[in-house]
């Protein structure tokens, strides 16, 4: 990929410090307050008698906890077996389940029970279906709003094999917000993203941006910091995604799941997510949501609260 000049950026942001992952426990800003209250039980069982499945089950989300107790969660849809082979991801690989074609309807009667004003939905990856299951985010997102007038819906998705006629499909529904993640700078691609390719979902990016000729939708993406990527590449990745006209950003530190998993080549301070987050925003996102345990869903609904519904 060429690379493009980056904006003028404050002398003020200073380098990154080489903190590699240490055998013994964590920087003190990644500890995690685990609490098992009321409402965690309550939105786990509300999860298991609907047959759903959610990110921040099985991906090992660190802010289950907190996200679970104030009664909101990421559904993910197309089941819970993943087609593709990432390194970072802690979700089951293999073949896939059958679709559950009252999964959309589950959905929507678990976000109107949570009473979510903002839901998101994410999916794994099928690569066995013919549209992605594209058609089935569009099914999801219908119910959704048929069942909770007003609630705005932001979907997390694949990148359809460059299927953009699956992409199509799902702005047809006209998600609030769209919401692809990049992940990684594209020199890491081969052994975080094996299955995925950095140009074919900048251009995801740049496609859904476009509909905004028929409607308002906010484009958003995430990556991951900590597995490898210098500190140019980072700026540059970021850069490119605004090159694409994507509003929102998210960064957060990469946290290894399991020891089968790539190790993280280093943690980033919480001053240096602010840092990031004072680049992105004079680059130009509208949003720049940057820390130790941000993930793309934590505190979705703020990311947009701000941008024209």
């Amino acid at each position: 990929m060429s690379k493009r000049s980056l904006p003028v950026l404050s002398a003020t942001i200073g380098k990154f410090k080489s903190l590699k992952e240490p055998p013994g426990p964590k920087p003190p800003w990644l500890k995690i307050r685990f609490t098992g209250d009321a409402n965690y039980h309550s939105v786990r069982h509300l999860v298991e008698d609907l047959s759903l499945h959610t990110v921040c089950q099985e991906a090992r989300c660190p802010n289950i906890f907190e996200c679970f107790s104030n009664r909101t969660a990421t559904f993910m849809i197309l089941g819970g077996v993943c087609t593709r082979h990432c390194g970072f991801c802690a979700v089951s690989k293999g073949k896939p389940m059958e679709v559950d074609l009252e999964e959309p309807r589950h959905v929507a009667e678990a976000v109107k029970r949570l009473g979510l004003r903002h839901a998101v939905i994410t999916s794994v990856n099928r690569d066995d279906l013919p549209d992605g299951g594209a058609s089935h985010f569009v099914e999801t997102i219908r119910w959704v709003r048929k069942l909770n007038e007003g609630c705005r819906v932001e979907v997390l998705i694949p990148d359809f094999c460059g299927n953009w006629q699956a992409l199509a499909e799902v702005m047809s529904a006209k998600p609030d917000v769209l919401n692809h993640n990049t992940e990684t700078v594209p020199r890491l691609y081969r052994r975080v993203r094996p299955d995925a390719r950095y140009e074919r979902s900048l251009e995801l990016l740049k496609r859904a941006a476009s509909y905004r000729k028929d409607y308002p939708v906010v484009t958003k993406s995430g990556i991951m910091c900590g597995l490898g990527e210098t500190r140019e590449e980072l700026l540059q990745t970021m850069s490119d995604l605004r090159s694409v006209d994507c509003d929102v950003l998210t960064l957060g530190q990469y946290l290894r799941p399991t020891m089968r998993h790539l190790p993280v080549e280093r943690f980033y301070t919480p001053q240096e997510f602010a840092e990031l987050k004072a680049i992105g925003l004079e680059m130009g996102f509208k949003h720049v949501e940057a820390g130790p345990l941000v993930r793309s869903s934590y505190h979705a609904h703020e990311h947009t609260s701000q941008l024209p519904s």
